[in-house]
This record gives structure tokens, C-alpha cells and sequence, in this order.
């Protein structure tokens, strides 16, 4: 009886092992779906922006591309997107910001401050390359608020 008992519970495991990878599957599958033309439809990005940190996938694929970045501080806060291939942002004379000024030919897109508890939106068409994805609000860069997506 014993043998009985644990066999059916290794198929209710493996049952439920089943239906993790399909949802997963899925789920990963649907991020790159093709629209009724037979185009490839946007992919969407999520981001969480809390006070000083930034998460984000560290890797995307090329394509038009829907950022979905949730605040989840107790303040405002912005997201600022430039095309940066290697070393460190221009900073203001201020010391405490980036300079946004000499950025602005390398600028993807911009987020305007939003709300905590909000979710703000963004579509971008990111080419292969190296992205720094910030909070430019006082502080909050040097504080931890940047992260790099690289697109393939």
C-alpha cells in the first residue's frame, strides 16, 4: 500500500511539473506573438523602480519594445532610456544628477516623473547594442537607480 501511495504522488509532482513548463512556456512564448498580418507584434518589458534600484531583464531581443515600469517607491520617479556603449554618464555640475543635456542625441525615450503605486508606459524601437535604463530625480542615479539592458 505504502509503494501505492508514494507512486501517486510522484504523478501528481510530475503532473504539476507539467503544468509549470507549459505555463511557462507559454508565458515566454506570448512576449514574442505575431500579430493577424503574420508581423511580429511588441514585446513587452517589465520594470520595477523603487527608491534606488532599478530591476529589469538584462537581456531583449531587437524589436519594437513596450516598457511597463511600475512604481513601487515612495516617491516619484522618471525613466530615462540612452543608447551608451561603455563607461560612465556625463554628470551635471551639480554632482548629483545626469546631464541629460549631453545625452540627448544617444536618448531612446523618456518616462516623466509618475506617481508611486502607478505604472507608466513607454514604446521604443531598440537596434542591437548597450542601453542604460535611469532615474535622473535628485539622487536617485547615485543612489542605485540605473541598470544596463543589452539588446541582441
Amino acid at each position: 500500500m505504502l509503494g501505492f501511495l508514494a507512486t501517486r504522488a510522484v504523478q501528481r509532482r510530475l503532473v504539476g511539473v507539467a503544468i509549470t513548463a507549459a505555463l511557462l512556456a507559454g508565458g515566454m512564448v506570448s512576449g514574442c506573438a505575431r500579430d493577424a498580418n503574420g508581423e511580429q507584434s511588441t514585446r513587452v518589458l517589465r520594470i520595477t523602480e523603487r527608491d534606488f534600484k532599478i530591476t529589469a531583464p538584462r537581456v531583449v531581443r531587437a524589436g519594437e519594445i513596450e516598457l511597463r515600469s511600475q512604481n513601487r517607491g515612495p516617491d516619484d520617479h522618471e525613466l530615462i532610456v540612452v543608447r551608451h556603449s561603455e563607461g560612465r554618464l556625463p554628470m551635471r555640475s551639480d554632482g548629483i544628477t545626469i546631464d541629460e543635456d549631453a545625452l540627448q542625441r544617444q536618448e531612446v525615450g523618456v518616462l516623466k516623473p509618475f506617481a508611486p503605486r502607478t505604472v507608466a508606459v513607454l514604446r521604443v524601437e531598440l537596434t542591437p547594442g548597450r542601453y542604460v535604463l535611469f532615474c535622473n530625480m535628485a539622487g536617485h542615479f547615485l543612489g542605485g537607480m540605473h541598470t544596463t539592458l543589452v539588446v541582441r
